[in-house]
């Protein structure tokens, strides 16, 4: 069987990202879930690099390390229970002018409680602060996820937040499938020029 040409959002975030992150690096993942980005940008980064990676729920903590451990990955990880609109305050100095990369993949946590999603006031911080502290050529990617309770309203902050920024010192593209029907989703990649 053929696979499709267009290729899934998530794809194309990988895609993107590997394009930006390169050996040594530092990243964020601003919503650890169940640890795959953080898994994936840890092997980006390799053992000389770092990722801080941020989540609410010690469920999906757990989750992470024990994936991020069986992976020989862990030590090239900090992953701090907390929400990411505390990036400003948790994370290192030397970290706060210098990130490669922020991954954000907003929503609930696969599996958990869809009661507990990430919301536009906190996300709206964290990309603020995050974007600041990207190098130049840095990126922040954004998986908005439209489909839950209270999604669509943080998808429309995001984009609305996103479209405000200056073309002078940032590139906003936008990838979302306009035609399909249900569980809406788009991403957003902003590059700090």
């Amino acid at each position: 069987m053929r696979s499709a040409v267009i290729p899934p959002i998530l794809d194309l975030t990988k895609q993107v990202v590997r394009a930006a992150v390169r050996p040594g690096d530092t990243v964020v993942d601003a919503t650890v879930g169940n640890g795959h980005d953080t898994l994936f940008l840890a092997e980006l980064v390799g053992p000389a690099g770092h990722v801080y990676g941020f989540d609410i729920q010690a469920q999906a903590l757990d989750a992470a390390r024990a994936r991020l451990q069986a992976a020989g990955c862990l030590e090239r990880t900090t992953l701090l229970h907390a929400g990411h609109e505390q990036a400003g305050t948790m994370l290192p100095p030397a970290a706060q002018t210098s990130l490669a990369c922020a991954m954000f993949n907003l929503g609930y946590l696969p599996g958990g409680d869809k009661a507990r999603v990430t919301t536009p006031q906190a996300t709206l911080i964290a990309l603020r602060t995050l974007l600041s502290m990207l190098r130049p050529h840095g990126i922040l990617t954004v998986h908005c996820y439209t489909g839950h309770n209270g999604g669509e309203a943080e998808g429309h902050a995001v984009l609305e937040w996103a479209h405000g920024l200056e073309w002078e010192t940032h590139r906003v593209a936008r990838y979302d499938f306009c035609n399909k029907p249900r569980n809406g989703e788009a991403l957003l990649v902003i590059e700090r020029v």
